[in-house]
């Protein structure tokens, strides 16, 4: 296990960076009520569950639509939907692997509009696993610089069963197995409070450099992706200079 590494990819993420507060809070109470349904009302009982009310509160969701929506997964609320999760893959400009993760109660509706985006800006959407052998689905659970050291976090990542710890400018991060994620979760939380967030993630295990005039069209593509109401998430495998990046948030 690496102690440590600077984590260089550009990733983003619906939630992360979307000032919208009203499609913050849908997308997190989405992700709620289908935890609830496919795992049940009890986040003690719910892994799922409990990372997805977990992120809810660190996107100030209020607890009253926490409610709501684990009342609405458990069946009894008068908004119930058969959500479901779906996964597209695909190519943008450049050749950039694209991942896009979905909640939604139409498919074909979903379908369309993703397709249609990628079509629109560059991109091409592929058939499933067309993109996926290039990351790694993993778990992540992120504490503050200031609130732990490298070494304690270090030690309690070997201790929980961890794959890994990186620690960023931002951040350490602790990186795990999906399977092992709740119990690596509940370790590190026994032993160091609550953590920054955890979450999956796909991290590109290759990496595509883009110049300037690449970048700004993967940018562009990922900006409509996530103004879909049904995008949860958006992963993408390209890495771009401080420089360039500068440039294109200027």
């Amino acid at each position: 296990m690496a102690g440590h590494s600077k984590f260089k990819n550009i990733q983003h993420r619906k939630g992360a960076q979307d000032k919208k507060r009203a499609k913050v809070f849908g997308r997190c109470a989405k992700e709620i009520i289908v935890a609830t349904k496919e795992g049940g009302a009890d986040p003690e009982m719910n892994p799922r569950l409990r990372l997805a009310i977990q992120t809810a509160k660190a996107n100030n969701l209020p607890n009253d639509n926490i409610a709501r929506a684990i009342k609405t997964g458990s069946g009894d609320g008068a908004e119930a939907n058969n959500y479901e999760l779906m996964r597209y893959e695909g190519y943008g400009p450049a050749s950039v692997a694209f991942i896009v993760e979905t909640l939604t109660d139409n498919r074909n509706r979903t379908a369309s509009d993703v397709r249609s985006t990628f079509a629109k800006y560059g991109g091409n959407l592929g058939e499933s696993n067309s993109v996926s052998f290039m990351f790694d689905h993993v778990g992540e659970i992120a504490y503050a610089l200031d609130k732990v050291t490298a070494d304690q976090i270090f030690e309690a990542a070997v201790e929980a069963g961890a794959e890994n710890v990186e620690t960023t400018d931002e951040e350490h991060l602790v990186i795990t197995s999906t399977n092992d994620f709740a119990g690596v979760q509940q370790s590190l939380q026994e032993a160091l409070g609550e953590p920054l967030r955890a979450e999956f993630n796909f991290r590109p295990n290759v990496e595509k450099d883009l110049d300037e005039e690449a970048a700004e069209k993967v940018l562009k593509l990922i900006d409509m992706l996530e103004d879909l109401d049904d995008v949860q998430y958006v992963y993408t495998n390209f890495t771009i200079s401080d420089e360039i990046m500068e440039k294109l948030a200027g």
